[in-house]
């Protein structure tokens, strides 16, 4: 109790209040723009927390870290393009609800869903860290192939209409994934001799080219089919967002399972949101009654997508806290600050500076409620985006995309890449296929591949990868995630065609 007030005391400051509040506003505006990732934002909050305490510098990079993972449902929401890598899954049922005439109720959705995700992961760390830390700890290369296979089954729900072509498209995913230079051993692989092919393609890179060029091209073809958002903005948008708050606490099952599966994704080094919030989606498309509706605009999905991974931001606090283990890059940078300010990250942590752990735990709730207070309160400011006129709209996102593009690496050859991803894109959208297999093999293509390597440089024999126990399981569910996918794609085939057996009368 002694170290929970010491922390409160040093969190509930005027000078702390305010900058946690500027890193709100930071985090969900740089995660808003297509490229400016979280991790990008907070690495240029970095520097400026050097002069403050140590607690205060926290607590700032946390505030720029919940926010950054509810601005990048903005973008999802009113232009179709994720903001983040994690907020892929957010643009399926959230992009076609705000194009149905409803934006403001898309993006309250989300907002509360992330509230309400950061909230119960906060929660989960306070009472879990020590147990699921352990666990975390535990998994070897062969637990994390197994549990990406178990993720790569998602390609199985994310389909769309065609199940050939949204397989095909996951496996063009993990082609992608291929090219460049060898994770384990660093020679250069399918470059064919190209030099801007040999540092591989980011994934960063890809995502935006997929999602947001040929969605702005997209855009530029149907202009004139564009519903205008005026009379929506103009409408009673706060009534609206507490109205949406009911709506999101009516799913009490959808909400707790996705902030669980943040969590526990979340703990895993290595995972985080961009895992989380398809995983997520996935869980929730498989167990709703209604999971046909999922990409028309469907509220749960929006749900699942933004609790999801809205709660990996505590599930990544626990093996930082917990052992020292970061669990994602920003999770690395918050480590490398308590190192900066003199501060051993490791399972002493607590121990040692409890009054430190206590003063984040804090900081993650307030930070919560601060993220949620801007994005009500700027609710207008942000459906005016559907307000302006596309020919202005899409070179201003394309700017930033392309300044997003080429402030990752600095390197212009990245900018090519992004064309290309983007006419890849819109071909494979004009052919009919779904872009979220795809999308989910770059991302998990390159860790399925270095940890299958890993295991079998450790030991030679395959047949550890089904004596382990949790990688086991692992691969057992992945087995029923496809007998399971199978199934739902076969009856909902069956329901579409009976209609037209019917006798007529």
């Amino acid at each position: 109790m002694t170290d929970f007030m010491t922390g409160a005391a040093q969190i509930f400051t005027l000078a702390t209040l305010a900058y946690m509040l500027a890193g709100s506003v930071a985090g969900i505006v740089a995660a808003a723009i297509p490229g400016f990732t979280v991790t990008m934002a907070i690495v240029l909050t970095l520097p400026l927390t050097f002069t403050m305490e140590p607690l205060q510098g926290i607590a700032v990079m946390l505030s720029v870290y919940v926010g950054g993972y509810t601005g990048g449902l903005i973008s999802a929401a009113l232009l179709g393009i994720p903001g983040t890598p994690s907020s892929v899954a957010t643009t399926f049922d959230a992009f076609p609800m705000a194009r149905n005439g409803e934006p403001g109720r898309a993006l309250s959705i989300g907002v509360w869903a992330s509230f309400f995700g950061t909230v119960i992961s906060t929660i989960v760390l306070i009472f879990a860290a020590p147990p699921l830390a352990l666990f975390a700890v535990r998994l070897g290369p062969w637990e994390y192939f197994s549990l990406i296979v178990f993720a790569l089954t998602i390609v199985a729900s994310l389909v769309g209409t065609s199940a050939m072509r949204g397989i095909l498209a996951g496996l063009i995913g993990l082609a992608i994934s291929t090219v460049g230079t060898d994770p384990i051993m660093g020679r250069p692989r399918f470059d064919f001799g190209i030099e801007m092919l040999q540092a591989g393609l980011p994934f960063l890179v890809v995502l935006i080219g997929i999602f947001a060029i040929s969605q702005l091209v997209s855009e530029v073809e149907n202009a004139d089919s564009v519903r205008s958002g005026n009379a929506l903005v103009t409408g009673a948008i706060d009534f609206q967002t507490w109205t949406v708050m009911k709506e999101v606490l009516m799913r009490p099952v959808n909400l707790l399972r996705s902030s669980i599966v943040g969590v526990l994704i979340g703990a895993l080094p290595g995972a985080g949101g961009s895992i989380a919030n398809l995983v997520a989606y996935d869980q929730a498309k498989r167990g709703s009654k209604n999971s046909d509706k999922f990409g028309t605009g469907e509220p749960d999905g929006i749900v699942a997508s933004e609790a999801g991974n809205s709660a990996t931001a505590g599930g990544g606090l626990i093996p930082l806290i917990g052992l020292g283990i970061p669990g994602s890059a920003v999770d690395a940078i918050l480590m490398a600050s308590l190192m900066v300010h003199g501060i051993s990250v490791g399972p002493r942590l607590i121990m040692d500076h409890g009054d430190l752990v206590y003063g984040m735990f804090i900081a993650m709730v307030v930070a919560s409620f601060m993220m949620l207070i801007v994005s009500i309160c700027s609710m207008r400011l942000f459906l005016r985006v559907t307000e302006v006129p596309k020919w202005l709209i899409v070179p201003v996102v394309m700017t930033c995309c392309v300044v997003g593009t080429f402030a990752l690496n600095n390197r212009v050859t990245d900018l090519y890449l992004l064309i290309f991803a983007g006419i890849t894109g819109y071909t494979l959208r004009a052919l009919g296929y779904a872009l979220a297999p795809l999308v989910l093999g770059v991302i998990l293509g390159p860790i399925a591949e270095t940890n299958l390597r890993r295991a079998l440089m450790t030991d030679e024999d395959p047949t550890l990868f089904f004596t382990r126990p949790i990688s086991l399981i692992f691969l057992i569910a992945a087995f029923v995630s496809i007998v399971w996918a199978i199934r739902s794609h076969l009856k909902n085939r069956t329901s579409t065609e009976r209609p037209s057996h019917a006798p007529t009368s």
